[in-house]
């Protein structure tokens, strides 16, 4: 439900069709309301509706013939041959707007009327939203490979639970943008602690894998939001229901068990020791967790114990040649893939579409996008899994710039597959990422590129806005971008077969083929510790991870 908290401005933000209200003191009790909107509110007659921001100052009784039928008179400029409503003197909505709740019953838009002069705060908020979530990248990245990834997914899940409890019962626009910050912040922490304990708890024969099977968590909180926001049509009760589960999650992550990897590298073994044991025990496999004893676990991270006694940095994401390449590389990666998805994704009225209809149809598709390229970097490896998506998922976004807006079957069709390989490109780089980095700095690295994902969706709604001047624009912005990245990714190293790194020495290691070529002993020992891990753990680990 964590993604399903990402996706809910498409909801609890849309738009309605509004037209200003009637004049104040004016009595039209005898016309129908299509009169009443007749005489005070002016077509607007390229898209065939009332004017959303302007009414006409008096009422235009000569709008009406004799038997209340509409009578518009039109003059026709000789000089750019265009149609113009008749001479009347117009004015803004100074008495309010009246809306037509058919898709939900209430919106923030509605509520806070959010429209004609103040309809940027929508993209505002989202941004605000977004800003949440890039300021909890970078606290929560640090604070986990201090405080451990147990201990910030518990906080992680008691701010989402408040945040959104508190957003939904907001009295004003920037109450409610508070606590969507607060929960955009906890957003970070859920989904950066929740995928670091399972690369950290999965060995690397199944990482692929059970990487997939997370992805898939993202996938069914898609579809479960459009079934929640169907029956809940009201923005505070969705805002709530959204939000309780995290309450849930909360109680039972204490069962959940720190990672013996952070354990081992903050010298508290004899606690991973303990984690293992009681892993293996819950697996059914008691006489492997009795061989496991301090002086295995050790040796066996004899040499990453040794280079984990300094403290770590984002500066050491750039400290040599190697780390500076996979960090400016996964940066673009990340920027790009999440500036174009949320693009897509977080304006789903611009289709024409039924929204929970298409919430569903960007939702599902993720489910084929995501078993290619699982197959896809099994067989052919992580890093032209990741480059293809990017690519393929940039032209198809700059195709749809050529299709005319009425075709609206064949634009959103472009749209769902351009969504589905962005959606397995951020499957891609998830696990792509976390093999990338050693353990020592694994958060600091995730932290990082979660952070730059969320400057591209910060920046997302905003080229929106370029819409109204050039309606062509926020579409090639956003073609344009993962395809550069795309190129970028070739220069990243691959990461197929090839054991965790632990140390920033192992990546430079790997950097010349000497760990993919020649796994260390150690390492596979270490990796057999890892086996243990308890099936019961991983699926709850799975179901409970969070965000993209």
């Amino acid at each position: 439900m964590a993604f399903g908290d990402l996706l809910e401005q498409n909801f609890v933000a849309s738009v309605p069709p509004h037209h200003c209200s009637v004049h104040r003191n004016l009595s039209l009790s005898s016309l129908s309301p299509e009169q009443v909107l007749l005489l005070t509110v002016p077509q607007d007659i390229k898209n065939s509706r009332p004017e959303r921001c302007l009414r006409y100052a008096a009422p235009q009784w000569q709008l009406l013939s004799e038997n209340g039928t509409y009578s518009l008179k039109v003059k026709r400029d000789s000089s750019n041959d265009t149609e113009d409503l008749l001479d009347a003197e117009l004015q803004g909505c100074k008495d309010g707007w009246e809306y037509s709740m058919t898709e939900m019953s209430s919106t923030i838009i509605s509520e806070w009327d959010l429209v004609c002069d103040l309809r940027s705060l929508k993209q505002m908020g989202q941004t605000i939203y977004m800003g949440g979530v890039l300021v909890g990248a970078v606290i929560f990245g640090g604070l986990s490979d201090r405080f451990g990834r147990r201990f910030l997914l518990l906080i992680s899940n008691l701010l989402m639970a408040v945040g959104g409890t508190c957003a939904a019962f907001s009295t004003s626009f920037s109450v409610f943008c508070l606590f969507r910050f607060i929960t955009g912040m906890a957003l970070s922490g859920l989904g950066l602690n929740s995928f670091s304990l399972i690369v950290e708890w999965i060995p690397t024969r199944v990482r692929t894998v059970v990487g997939t099977g997370t992805g898939y968590c993202y996938t069914m909180g898609q579809l479960i939001l459009a079934v929640v926001a169907y029956f809940i049509r009201d923005w505070r009760w969705l805002t709530l229901a959204v939000s309780v589960p995290f309450y849930i999650t909360f109680l039972y992550s204490w069962w959940f068990l720190e990672s013996a990897r952070w354990l081992v590298l903050n010298r508290k073994s004899e606690q991973a020791v303990k984690n293992l044991k009681t892993v293996a025990r819950i697996n059914g496999r008691r006489e492997e967790g009795d061989r496991i004893n301090l002086e295995m676990l050790q040796d066996s991270m004899k040499k990453e114990m040794s280079c984990s006694q300094g403290s770590y940095s984002v500066v050491d994401l750039l400290r040599t040649p190697t780390m500076r390449n996979i960090t400016i590389c996964l940066s673009a990666v990340w920027f790009s893939t999440s500036f174009a998805y949320y693009g897509l994704s977080m304006d789903l009225q611009k289709f024409g579409v039924d929204i929970y209809l298409i919430q569903v149809i960007f939702g599902a598709v993720d489910i084929p996008a995501k078993v290619v390229v699982t197959v896809s970097m099994s067989i052919f490896g992580r890093r032209p899994s990741q480059c293809a998506a990017l690519i393929l998922s940039g032209v198809t976004i700059l195709i749809n710039i050529l299709v005319p807006y009425e075709k609206q079957t064949v634009r959103t069709t472009l749209a769902v597959l351009g969504k589905g390989c962005l959606a397995a490109s951020f499957n891609c780089c998830y696990l792509y990422s976390g093999e990338l980095y050693p353990t020592i700095i694994r958060q600091n690295g995730m932290g990082w590129v979660s952070m730059m994902a969320r400057v591209g969706a910060m920046v997302a709604p905003m080229v929106l806005l370029l819409g109204e001047a050039v309606p062509w624009l926020p579409g090639f912005i956003y073609g344009v971008a993962p395809i550069l990245s795309g190129v970028v990714a070739i220069y990243l190293p691959e990461t197929l077969g090839a054991p965790l790194p632990d140390t920033i020495q192992d990546v430079d290691e790997r950097s010349c083929k000497k760990t993919i070529l020649n796994a260390s002993p150690k390492k596979e020992e270490l990796d057999m510790l890892c086996l243990v891990s308890s099936e019961l753990f991983q699926l709850a680990l799975l179901w409970h991870c969070g965000d993209p």
